[in-house]
């Protein structure tokens, strides 16, 4: 009964371990079938617009059922805020990082969303809502973590090396599809700047999304209200350049798959999964598992898509992980310093207390 128990237990404990591995294997599922759909010629604007209308629809019928008793008043405070997050963190963030997955590779592609946490400390900095800290330890490893993250950005954008050969890829699959397209040097480099736009966008988008958080503190209804503002941004930005209808149908082929899986399963599922995982382990474990994804995708990448490996491009994605743990690192370390002085402050003002109490007494 207790060898029971126990392994319940470990069970219970191996969660949210098991739930990030499996949002990590839909991010990468995520980038392969995207490119797969950017290769077979699809809009990838249009691909944007079905995305969140598919998200909309499935995450809309979640906010109604589980916060309908629980959620707080609509204002135009934040519907304001709903827009600018669809914005920064839905249509915008999305446009920008397909046009670099098109222009470039699954894997470059994923590597260059690791600054994100670099490019958020940029910003927190700029807007006062964090300090360098450069006297203190967790500080500098910030610092070096971003100064490391934005070097290994550009050397997947300017030095390119040796290629990496591996006889891995599936070349009777490659010749099903049009999966062999090579981009230009050009190509790259505007693909480079779209990723570190895009990443920007989504860093900006978390600090919008942290202040909306205090004001409309339901995450299925702030969920469903990103997704239809989106939609909805996304469907105006799109008729303005594609009004080719036969551009929007959908067949039963690897373009509604594509804009299924992205909308119902990584806008709707993996964000019940990740909100679960946040509120048991907190934010910063999640965010450790961000580079199992990049592995994933870069043996998809080399092993369906034929996409070719440099020097170059492994020694960034090397370096921006290790910016991204260093961060990482440093936050995890301001946090136990913040906790600490918070406790002790807590225990000062008890023993503080107490004194006076007795004193009181003595009188």
């Amino acid at each position: 009964m207790v060898m029971m128990r126990n392994k319940w237990e470990i069970l219970n404990d191996l969660k949210p371990l098991i739930v990030m591995v499996i949002v990590q294997f839909t991010y990468a599922g995520l980038n392969f079938f995207y490119k797969l759909a950017a290769n077979d010629g699809m809009n990838l604007r249009i691909l944007v617009v079905y995305r969140f209308l598919f998200a909309a629809a499935f995450t809309a019928p979640l906010a109604f059922f589980f916060e309908r008793k629980t959620r707080p008043r609509l204002t135009w405070t934040v519907l304001g805020q709903a827009f600018i997050s669809g914005l920064l963190g839905g249509s915008l963030v999305q446009n920008l990082y397909l046009e670099s997955l098109a222009l470039t590779s699954a894997t470059f592609a994923a590597a260059m969303a690791n600054l994100i946490p670099a490019l958020t400390f940029i910003l927190a900095v700029c807007f006062r809502l964090e300090s360098l800290g450069l006297r203190k330890v967790d500080g500098k490893a910030k610092v070096l973590g971003t100064l490391t993250s934005v070097a290994g950005a550009m050397m997947m954008t300017f030095y390119k090396g040796l290629e990496i050969k591996l006889r891995w890829t599936n070349p009777h699959f490659m010749k099903e599809g049009h999966l062999n397209h090579r981009p230009r040097g050009g190509s790259c480099f505007l693909g480079a700047l779209m990723s570190v736009g895009s990443s920007l966008s989504y860093a900006s988008w978390l600090i919008i999304q942290a202040k909306m958080n205090e004001t409309y503190p339901s995450p299925y209804s702030t969920t469903a209200l990103i997704n239809v503002m989106a939609s909805i941004q996304a469907v105006v930005f799109t008729l303005c350049f594609e009004r080719r209808w036969r551009e929007w149908k959908l067949g039963w082929n690897i373009r509604l798959f594509t804009v299924a899986y992205s909308g119902v399963i990584s806008s709707g599922v993996v964000v019940v999964l990740l909100a679960w995982c946040m509120q048991v382990r907190g934010p910063l474990y999640a965010s450790v598992f961000n580079p199992l994804s990049l592995i994933l995708v870069a043996a998809a990448g080399t092993l369906v898509l034929d996409e070719k490996l440099s020097l170059g491009s492994v020694l960034g994605a090397v370096l921006i992980v290790c910016g991204l743990y260093f961060v990482l690192w440093g936050m995890a370390e301001e946090t136990k310093r913040m906790s600490k002085s918070n406790h002790l402050q807590a225990v000062e003002i008890i023993a503080s207390a107490i004194d006076t109490d007795a004193k009181d007494d003595e009188k």
